[in-house]
């Protein structure tokens, strides 16, 4: 069922970008929900910048549109811009102003003055973890607080929709799970697409996920819909103690495993076993009982969101 048009932020229709002889964008279409966070992925050089800024309005599409809450970015572009928020990858900052000498620059821009803008600016202090470098110039911050600063100026207006590119880019793991729940949580009430090469991030973050290459869409859904969907086969990694010619044997008897490949490790034996879509967990396990081996691990392995980009984005 599609959804009303109330229920979209964004919609984009047919767009094209080129760029002399290079077309960068193909007939792209799709559309972002209200709420939804939405993983916008591919390689470099497949379209993911170039799009993100044609629905910023930072340049024209060749053809097609892109509208957000109805409102065509080409004839409303100035009401657009109030409602999105935009960390681009490069994350464009004043290096010579202190953080709150730089988000009240930033507010005022957006048209916040007075209580409003202060107020906003204690909210971003708090959701980026910023308070105490609020009078530290920003050329003197680490890569990590630098990017906090980005995200701060991206939220400061409360904006609709708000598109982050690479926002986990030299944070580390702790300001990583910090940020990722805060994805999460504007995503109960906002609109956000998230372009990253951290595709475990993605993974962990987004509702849905769309995967350009060229220019064009090679695959949109949940993550558990394109890895299940990208994997013809399945596996399992079994450890187990016993004689290797029998576990080889034994294990390549079960119906249903189209291979099984049996590597000593110390005095234990680890087999690598492939099989199709069905789940041949159980028999595996029934073998190794039967058999009498000693069991270290038995665990299932299927297609990751990595192999599923490699797939659609190398042939």
């Amino acid at each position: 069922m599609s959804p009303t048009n109330d229920s979209v932020m964004l919609e984009v229709k047919d767009l094209n970008k080129n760029f002399g002889n290079v077309h960068a964008v193909r007939n792209l279409t799709f559309e972002v929900r209200k709420g939804e966070v939405l993983g916008f992925l591919g390689p470099n050089g497949a379209g993911k910048t170039t799009t993100m800024r044609i629905i910023t309005c930072f340049i024209p599409a060749s053809s097609g549109t892109v509208k957000v809450s109805g409102m065509d970015t080409v004839q409303n572009d100035l009401e657009v811009r109030k409602r999105i928020g935009y960390l681009p990858e490069n994350n464009p900052l004043y290096l010579d102003m202190t953080v709150d000498e730089y988000l009240k620059f930033a507010g005022e821009i957006r048209g916040l003055k007075g209580a409003q803008l202060t107020n906003r600016i204690h909210d971003m202090f708090q959701v980026c973890g910023l308070a105490k470098m609020a009078n530290r110039q920003i050329g003197k911050l680490s890569k990590g607080y630098k990017q906090r600063v980005g995200l701060a100026q991206a939220m400061l207006h409360n904006p609709d929709l708000l598109i982050l590119d690479e926002p986990m880019s030299g944070l580390d793991p702790n300001q990583i799970i910090e940020i990722r729940q805060l994805i999460k949580k504007m995503g109960e009430e906002k609109t956000v697409i998230y372009c990253s090469h951290i595709l475990s991030e993605v993974a962990a973050t987004c509702n849905r996920i769309l995967i350009i290459n060229d220019g064009a869409i090679v695959a949109s859904g949940t993550p558990d819909e394109l890895t299940a969907g990208a994997s013809k086969t399945s596996g399992y990694m079994l450890k187990v103690k016993g004689d290797k010619a029998s576990v080889q044997a034994k294990l390549s008897a079960i119906p249903g495993i189209t291979g099984v490949t049996v590597q000593e490790s110390g005095e234990w034996l680890e087999a690598t076993i492939t099989s199709g879509k069905e789940d041949v967990g159980e028999k595996i396990y029934k073998c190794v009982s039967e058999n009498g081996w000693s069991l270290a691990e038995l665990k299932r392995h299927s297609a990751s969101l990595e192999d599923v980009f490699t797939q659609l984005t190398r042939g």
